[in-house]
C-alpha cells in the first residue's frame, strides 16, 4: 500500500514512536473495509520499521472508533450474511509466528513491538475489539466503551469472548458481554481494562510519552520477546512456560541488548540500544 493510497487513517513516525490515526472524524472514526485494510497495511509498515520500536493507536477527532460503518451493518441485513468487503491481497501483519495468532485482529499478538490505543473517545464493537487487542490501552476522561454487539442481535465477536475473561476476568466480562451495556473510562479503569485515565487533551502526550519511555529505556529485543512470549504463554501450561523463557536465556544473552543493558548498569548510565537486527525466538523453542 503507498502512502499516497491512504484514505481514511493518518501515520506518523516521532522519536521511534508510530502513530496510527483512524481518520474518519465525521464518522466517529466507523470502521469500513478500506479502513481495515490501510490499518493493516500501517500496522505492517511499523512492524517491519526498524526506526519504530513502539505503536500508538488512536483516533481523529472526539471519537477512537464507533464501531462499523451503519450502511455497511444495513447491507449484511439485506444479504443475510456478513461480508467484510476485505481486499484479498490486503496486508497480514503479525501472521505467520503462531497459528494461533493467524486472526482477525488476533494478529496484533504477532506484531513485535508493543501496541498501545489511546482511546480518546467514543469506542464500540469491532473499534472495542482493537483497543482489547493492543497491549495496552490509556483512555481519556468520560470515554464511553461497549461490545455492542448484543443489541444488533450479533454474537459476541473478534475473539472478545475469549480474550475480555483474560484481561478483566469472567465475572466482570460476562457483564459487560451479555448486557452489551455502555460504560465509562473511570469503570475501566477499576477493573483494570486500562492503564490510565487522563484528560483529553493531556491523552495523546501522556501515551506518546510512555510509548518514549519504552522505546528508549528497554531493550527492543526485550520487548518483542516479552511480549510474544505473554500471548504464547496462553496456550502453554505453567511448566512450559517456565522451560520456554529458560530456552530464550542463552541465546538473548548473547545478542547486543545484553551486553548494552550489563554495561549500563554497571556504568551507572542509561542504556543505549541499537536496532535490533533478529526476531526474538519462539517462546517455545521450537517452530509455530
Amino acid at each position: 500500500m503507498a502512502m499516497s493510497d491512504l484514505e481514511v487513517t493518518r501515520y506518523e513516525v516521532v522519536e521511534r514512536v508510530a502513530t496510527i490515526t483512524l481518520h474518519r472524524p465525521e464518522r466517529l472514526n466507523a470502521w469500513t473495509a478500506q479502513m481495515g485494510a490501510e490499518y493493516r497495511g500501517l500496522l505492517q509498515l511499523a512492524s517491519d520499521d526498524q526506526r519504530v520500536r513502539v505503536i500508538v493507536v488512536t483516533g481523529s477527532g472526539r471519537g477512537f472508533c464507533a464501531g462499523a460503518e451503519s450502511e455497511d451493518l444495513a447491507g449484511h441485513a439485506r444479504r443475510g450474511a456478513y461480508d467484510s468487503g476485505a481486499p484479498a491481497d490486503q496486508d497480514m501483519p503479525g501472521y505467520g509466528i503462531r497459528p494461533e495468532f493467524d486472526a482477525e485482529l488476533a494478529y496484533h499478538f504477532g506484531v513485535p513491538k508493543p501496541i498501545i490505543a489511546a482511546v480518546n473517545g467514543p469506542v464500540a464493537g469491532i473499534g472495542f475489539a482493537l483497543s482489547c487487542f493492543c497491549d495496552l490501552r490509556f483512555a481519556a476522561e468520560g470515554a464511553k466503551f461497549t461490545t455492542a454487539h448484543g443489541r444488533l442481535g450479533l454474537p459476541c465477536a473478534f475473539g472478545l469472548a475469549w480474550l475480555l475473561p483474560k484481561l478483566i476476568g469472567l465475572p466482570r466480562a460476562m457483564d459487560l458481554i451479555l448486557s452489551s451495556r455502555t460504560f465509562t473510562a473511570e469503570e475501566a479503569l477499576s477493573f483494570g481494562l486500562v492503564t490510565a485515565v487522563v484528560p483529553g487533551a493531556d491523552l495523546i502526550p501522556h501515551v506518546t510519552d510512555y510509548a518514549r519511555m519504552l522505546a528508549t529505556s528497554v531493550s527492543p529485543a526485550s520487548l518483542a520477546a516479552s511480549k510474544r512470549q505473554v500471548y504464547e504463554a496462553f496456550h502453554l501450561s505453567a511448566a512450559e512456560s517456565v522451560r520456554a523463557a529458560e530456552e530464550l536465556l542463552s541465546p538473548m544473552m548473547a545478542g547486543p541488548d545484553y551486553r548494552e543493558g550489563v554495561a549500563a548498569l554497571r556504568e551507572k548510565r542509561p542504556p543505549v540500544f541499537g536496532d535490533p537486527s533478529d526476531t526474538p525466538p519462539s517462546a517455545t523453542g521450537s517452530p509455530p
